[in-house]
């Protein structure tokens, strides 16, 4: 079955079809960096982490662009309110994307682009887009570039608006604009702003409109035309519209399909960093949640379906991954870890389903639940079996428990074998309790485990710990 994934161009499921056979280009609007990231931003990363996977096990080459907004309005009105350079700030929260990306298992990407280190692109598409007639610059002494709205016949299509019936998008003041819906390309030098954050061009001092960066960074990595665009559903109007008008208009073939997730919603709004109401990956740390239970919570849901965040669905997900994990490591304790091979063609099929990776955990669990009746009965050829196919399953969608990403095996601050050594010393001190029949310190070594998040089983072989829920 060829992948199918739903295209808001056309506003249909389409097979997927790469402009290069055995390739895929994907370029993702990242964030905006002028504070630290939420877990909405996370959704995002594990939503198109996991379509690079399943290319990427489907045999495909996947070249995958993820972009860094390091300069824009927000970014300078932060440097204003905090007094320190915009650029420290950028940076700063750059570093805290990176590491939550990497706590999530989200690959890097094979390029990130900075809005800063591109402005010589920006500057030739802008000259492009002079040329042809579909841009135009301020008069006076401001040195702003605006895109001619009304030039573009197809403007709006993308997100279905009428330009008849658009209000003034507010992505500009009105200096010199022709039409209220007119957009900036390049903004020109402003008295409020922190004088660093302007670079020269034909046009005079200035800096980058937000929307310009992205079709220019994306012809840089990717070409004239490339594969697929993603990013939140709320971009799709004004940035990835204007996006599409200012690439087509300069005669690029841009983006053949455009897929946006869903937003994470706290409460009646979606979480935004402007509106002040975000949940990061420290706080959900906080409350006992691995970031493992985190990516698995992010990632249930069709990426199409909004997520209305709530602690206990977020606990919820945590018991239905520790589930899995523990099969994993009861079924490798008989049979051995085993190499991942194909996945079930139940899986695949979902997974060619627009991603359904709801439809793909269904039969991660269906799978699972084969393997319990296999260790119940001594079954070992059925327990590997299932082990194999629910860690190439989980593989695909970064969850493997075995990934070194989540025993802290590639990053060098392993905690693994220091919580295994205390929790098989404390398993020691509550087997010499058991010994001499002292059953109530035996139950209190249990206890004080079961406290900690640790859950322990008594076996023929031997007790067994996992992570369990904190109390």
């Amino acid at each position: 079955m060829t992948l199918r994934l739903y295209d808001t161009a056309t506003r249909s499921v389409r097979d997927f079809v790469p402009l290069t056979p055995g390739q895929a280009g994907i370029y993702l609007c990242g964030v905006t960096v002028q504070s630290s990231p939420h877990i909405g931003h996370l959704r995002s990363a594990v939503n198109y982490d996991v379509l690079r996977r399943w290319l990427l096990h489907e045999g495909l080459e996947v070249t995958f662009v993820r972009n860094v907004t390091d300069v824009d309005d927000k970014i300078l009105q932060k440097s204003l309110e905090h007094e320190r350079p915009w650029w420290a700030i950028a940076y700063e929260n750059r570093l805290l994307l990176e590491r939550d990306y990497r706590a999530l298992n989200v690959l890097p990407p094979t390029y990130e682009p900075l809005a800063t280190g591109h402005i010589t692109e920006m500057h030739d598409l802008i000259g492009t887009l002079i040329e042809r007639g579909h841009a135009y610059p301020g008069g006076g002494a401001c040195a702003d570039v605006y895109f001619d709205v009304l030039s573009y016949r197809e403007y709006g299509a993308l997100s279905g608006q009428r330009p008849d019936d658009m209000r003034d998008a507010g992505d500009a003041p009105v200096r010199d604009k022709r039409d209220h819906r007119d957009f900036a390309l390049w903004k020109g030098v402003k008295a409020d702003e922190p004088q660093d954050a302007y670079w020269p061009s034909p046009w005079g001092r200035g800096r980058p409109g937000w929307h310009i960066e992205c079709s220019a960074m994306a012809q840089r990595y990717l070409g004239d035309e490339f594969d697929i665009h993603g990013g939140g559903l709320d971009l799709t109007f004004p940035h990835h519209e204007n996006e599409v008008a200012q690439s087509k208009a300069a005669g690029l073939g841009f983006a053949r399909y455009w897929v946006h997730h869903a937003l994470l919603n706290l409460g009646d709004s979606k979480m935004s960093k402007s509106l002040g109401n975000v949940i990061d990956l420290n706080s959900v740390a906080e409350a006992g949640i691995r970031p493992v239970e985190l990516r698995y919570y992010l990632g249930s849901p069709h990426y199409r379906s909004r997520i209305d965040y709530s602690d206990e669905a977020l606990r919820e997900a945590a018991v239905a991954y520790r589930r899995i994990e523990g099969f994993v490591q009861r079924a490798a304790e008989v049979v051995g870890n085993g190499r991942p091979k194909a996945v079930p063609p139940a899986f695949a099929d979902a997974m060619n389903d627009d991603l359904n990776t709801s439809a793909a955990l269904a039969v991660v669990h269906d799978t699972i639940r084969e393997g319990n009746t296999a260790l119940a009965a001594g079954d070992e050829p059925a327990i590997r079996g299932a082990l194999t196919a629910v860690r190439a399953m989980l593989g695909v969608l970064g969850l493997d428990p075995f990934d070194g990403a989540w025993s802290g095996g590639e990053g060098g601050n392993d905690l693994k074998p220091v919580v295994d050594s205390l929790v098989a010393l404390a398993l020691e001190q509550r087997a010499q309790a058991r010994t001499r029949k002292d059953w109530a310190a035996a139950d209190s070594v249990r206890d004080q485990l079961k406290n900690a998040g640790i859950q322990v089983e008594d076996t023929p072989t031997g007790p067994r710990w996992t992570v369990g829920e904190q109390h």
